[in-house]
């Protein structure tokens, strides 16, 4: 095994320690969620070393990054997860290779993406999470995107409206700002509420992506059902020019 490898599996390891810890503290099944490795900045060989290791899910934010990566590693069992802001100028790269965007926020990147989902002529339609943004007041868009809690049904109703798109649940990242700053568990609680009510008009979109590599617990406790971990596995990030 290589060095690297050897890191990678003694990283995610202990990452898989954490999640299992909190599920069995929460009282629930490790199988009940899914973890997300965002490999973002990371090579394709990483990935590769991760697939190896058994890693099935994929993150990126960036789809200048995440197209060349996903069509080198495109023999591999992966799914691949959207989960930056994406511009609509980049929705017809990023759903040749994504199963999954966890970030619509807004009605024009909802049209940009069924528009792009029909041209490509995907067999399966794109599922969408929307990103709410606990930061933001009605009718505003939070500091690192997402909407607001009290546009999130609407967003639903228009994804699951819009040809080739599928509404899948919520995404948030804990707010450095507001009410929920410093307060992680208290920000995955307030999305499960919101999911709650989600799953009452949309009864399928029952996914939600929450915790990261430093409040992965809280998001579990909270009863997150995909958690997007970086550089609790690969480490610390290389800083981008």
């Amino acid at each position: 095994m290589t060095d690297r490898k050897t890191l990678l599996a003694d990283s995610l390891a202990r990452v898989e320690e954490r999640i299992s810890t909190a599920c069995a503290s929460a009282g629930r099944r490790r199988e009940e969620v899914t973890l997300i490795v965002v490999t973002k900045t990371y090579p394709a060989s990483d990935v590769r070393l991760l697939a190896e290791l058994g890693v099935r899910h994929v993150g990126e934010n960036r789809d200048q990054d995440a197209a060349p990566k996903a069509a080198e590693c495109s023999d591999l069992p992966l799914t691949w997860h959207f989960v930056g802001q994406l511009q609509t100028n980049k929705v017809r790269s990023v759903v040749n290779y994504a199963g999954l965007v966890h970030s619509i926020d807004r009605d024009r990147l909802i049209t940009s993406l069924s528009q792009a989902a029909v041209r490509s002529g995907r067999e399966t339609g794109l599922d969408c999470l929307i990103q709410v943004a606990l930061d933001a007041e009605s009718g505003e868009r939070g500091v690192r995107g997402g909407v607001a809690p009290d546009g999130v049904a609407a967003l639903a109703d228009a994804i699951a409206k819009a040809e080739g798109l599928r509404p899948a649940g919520l995404m948030t990242v804990a707010p450095l700002a507001g009410p929920y700053a410093g307060r992680p568990r208290a920000a995955f609680d307030r999305l499960m509420e919101i999911a709650t009510d989600l799953r009452a008009a949309h009864p399928t979109a029952n996914m939600v992506s929450a915790g990261m590599s430093a409040d992965l617990e809280d998001a579990v406790a909270a009863g997150a059902t995909h958690v997007r971990v970086g550089s609790a596995v690969l480490g610390v990030r290389p800083r981008l020019g």
